[in-house]
């Protein structure tokens, strides 16, 4: 599951780097065509850096809280497995000890002659 989550975060790190090339080479055309000055290119290319950095850091948050809960949800399932198996060991103990005590009384003693 690590595996699966790292993946995925290395995809998105790697669509943002591409993401990234592509905005500066759009912007970088519209610089060369002139519908843009090169200033006004830089403004927007910091807004689009800074809103996916901000949106990354959301997602992330997000997906942190969702793998903790899931996790918290494991652990619970886990514990209450736990606790029902310890209370069956602690009944079949009980029961081989009065089957055991039982035996016990039922075994006489012989003389030895």
């Amino acid at each position: 599951m690590i595996d699966i989550i790292k993946k995925t975060l290395l995809a998105g790190v790697g669509a943002a780097v591409i993401t990234r090339e592509k905005v500066e080479s759009a912007l970088g055309d519209f610089v060369k065509q002139g519908k843009v000055s090169a200033a006004e290119a830089r403004a927007m290319a910091e807004k689009i850096a800074e809103d996916g950095r901000r949106e990354f850091e959301v997602l992330s948050q997000e997906l942190s809280e969702k793998i903790r809960d899931r996790l918290a949800g494991i652990d619970h399932k886990a514990q209450d497995r736990l606790t029902a198996l310890e209370a069956r060991v602690a009944a079949l103990e009980r029961a081989a000890a009065a089957a055991t005590s039982e035996a016990a009384d039922k075994i006489e003693p012989r003389s030895i002659d």
